[in-house]
């Protein structure tokens, strides 16, 4: 296994960043989901929103805010469900309802398999 920094990390400051919560409640955050920043970090700001917040101008994923923060996946995603709460981000999924209509249907796909299937 390799040893990443957040390995070395301790785990008594994960617990304080996160305020003891080891699980998102109700906000789907995939990795790849885009967050992108609504207000400005104010004064007395806990430091990792506010450097969240200063590094979504632009749509940045899940996962970039997690090796820029040197931080695990899922404590992201717990400090991203807060600002979303507190409507000071907005989350945007890539794969949209548009996109999955522009899908082919299955019967389509299968007639592909089976002239594949005969090659």
């Amino acid at each position: 296994m390799i040893r990443r920094a957040f390995d070395d990390e301790d785990p008594d400051r994960l617990y304080t960043v996160t305020g003891g919560r080891s699980r998102v409640r109700g906000n789907h955050l995939d990795l790849v989901t885009l967050i992108v920043s609504e207000a400005e970090p104010t004064p007395g700001m806990q430091s990792e929103y506010a450097r969240i917040l200063r590094m979504c101008h632009r749509p940045v994923s899940i996962v970039e805010i997690s090796a820029e923060l040197r931080l695990p996946v899922s404590i992201v995603r717990i400090l991203v469900s807060d600002l979303l709460g507190k409507s000071l981000v907005s989350a945007r999924n890539p794969s949209t309802g548009r996109a999955r209509a522009q899908l082919p249907d299955a019967a389509f796909l299968k007639k592909v398999l089976v002239g594949l299937h005969n090659l």
